[in-house]
């Protein structure tokens, strides 16, 4: 009598890595929104609070109180899916941001003016970062890395702006397209990109690699933005023309405001400057059509706010500790550290300002501003740290830094410049840089 053999069919890889990968973003979408709801409540953007939610459900808090259940809901296979989706999710989220900024309504001079912005940012900061990292070097550098390095690394992270925080911060407030928006938007994005070409020289100096190979990473870079805004961004035009007359962005539409930010991005991560950038010069190639910028947001900015960049702030978070802080002298090298950057930011962007013809509160808020760092500075110590460049003791205590000058960049904002004086000083443009600033006084 035949014998009747009962199989078993064998699991679906597929679909077991779906029953992972689900868990995960319910989890962090409801800590992200829990939190972002709680940062608005104290005052502060809800992206801050989406920030901490991605550091709190990594090993600093979740991790360490419940490690079996923290490994359970983001095993390793997981985590370079969500790494996949952060990373759209940024590259799609500073596309919208450069194609919501209005070209259009600049005042004379707004780039001279950004340049000199992003160069107070960059300088005090890089030096009063390169000066404490010397002072520190024996206490936090690793052995096989020489000071000179060291201490540009330490420079080097303390210079960066958080960029796409700084865009989410103006558009919550609806500043993106103010004087001040426009020109705290572009000179963040100035500080970072060279912020990055600084941390591909330091690579190649720390891979040995060679200072070349860096070199031709910036001229890629140049090349790339110079493509963009002068042969893609007309090519583009049709399709503004197109939305404005129609008022919708059909399936032919969509396709492309969908590839051309994807596939810039993947060319500034081949080319070595992380995708942000390439999405954004992206946005900046897109029709300058008022219709369009509206339809396109209406389209894009909800999906990618609520499920993207909280995946993105969660994948840094998996990969943030705060437990490389204990002691009398790591605690003073913290307060060196954090002292070097928010004055190096804070007051060299305020009198960069002042300088140019901006008024005290207007001045004031613009440094508060460019002084949040983010999750820009977590990207760049993390790939020092991946790199072996830094300890993970200056890990934590650049990612502190990050927290802190995130955390007082609107309370210092709305010191500056309260609500009731708002709207009045960032409608109005400023006074020529030739003015006495002293008559632009709030």
């Amino acid at each position: 009598m035949p014998v009747l053999a009962l199989t078993v069919a064998a699991p679906d890889a597929n679909l077991e890595l779906v029953l992972k990968v689900m868990p995960a973003l319910v989890v962090l979408l409801i800590t992200a929104a829990v939190c972002g709801r709680l940062a608005l409540l104290v005052m502060q953007p809800r992206v801050l609070g989406e920030m901490v939610a991605g550091v709190l459900l990594g090993p600093t808090l979740f991790g360490w109180l419940f490690p079996e259940a923290q490994a359970a809901l983001f095993p390793p296979e997981v985590r370079p899916i969500l790494y996949v989706l952060s990373t759209i999710g940024l590259t799609l989220y500073m596309f919208l941001v450069g194609a919501g900024i209005d070209h259009t309504s600049r005042t004379p001079g707004e780039v001279r003016k950004a340049a000199v912005l992003a160069t107070s940012g960059i300088v005090p900061s890089l030096l009063l970062g390169f000066g404490a990292g010397l002072l520190l070097h024996s206490l936090l550098s690793r052995p096989d890395v020489p000071p000179f390095q060291f201490a540009l690394f330490v420079g080097g992270a303390l210079s960066l702006t958080a960029f796409p925080m700084l865009a989410r911060i103006l558009y919550e407030r609806g500043l993106e397209n103010t004087p001040i928006g426009r020109l705290t938007l572009l000179a963040a994005s100035i500080d970072d990109a060279l912020a990055w070409c600084l941390l591909a020289i330091l690579s190649a100096m720390h891979l040995g690699t060679g200072t070349s190979s860096a070199l031709l990473t910036i001229g890629l870079t140049a090349t790339f933005a110079l493509v963009m805004l002068k042969v893609v961004a007309p090519m583009l035009r049709p399709l503004g023309r197109s939305v404005a007359r129609t008022g919708r962005l059909g399936p032919t539409g969509v396709y492309v405001v969908i590839l051309v930010p994807l596939t810039a991005g993947w060319l500034t991560d081949w080319i070595g400057v992380y995708a942000v950038f390439g999405g954004f010069f992206a946005g900046l190639a897109m029709p300058r059509d008022p219709k369009f910028r509206e339809v396109l947001h209406g389209r894009m900015m909800e999906i990618v706010s609520t499920l993207l960049l909280p995946t993105f702030f969660t994948f840094s978070g998996l990969n943030t500790q705060l437990g490389g802080i204990a002691g009398g002298s790591m605690l003073l090298a913290f307060g060196l550290i954090l002292l070097a950057g928010f004055c190096g930011k804070y007051f060299g962007c305020s009198l960069a300002m002042r300088w140019i013809g901006f008024g005290r509160r207007e001045a004031y808020a613009v440094g508060a501003l460019m002084n949040a760092r983010g999750l820009m500075i977590l990207i760049f110590i993390n790939i020092g740290l991946a790199q072996g460049m830094i300890t993970q003791e200056l890990f934590s205590m650049l990612v502190l830094v990050a927290v802190l000058t995130t955390a007082g960049a609107l309370p210092l904002y709305k010191l500056a410049l309260p609500e009731r004086l708002e709207r009045s000083a960032t409608a109005a443009p400023p006074v020529p840089a030739t003015a006495d600033v002293r008559s632009n006084s709030s």
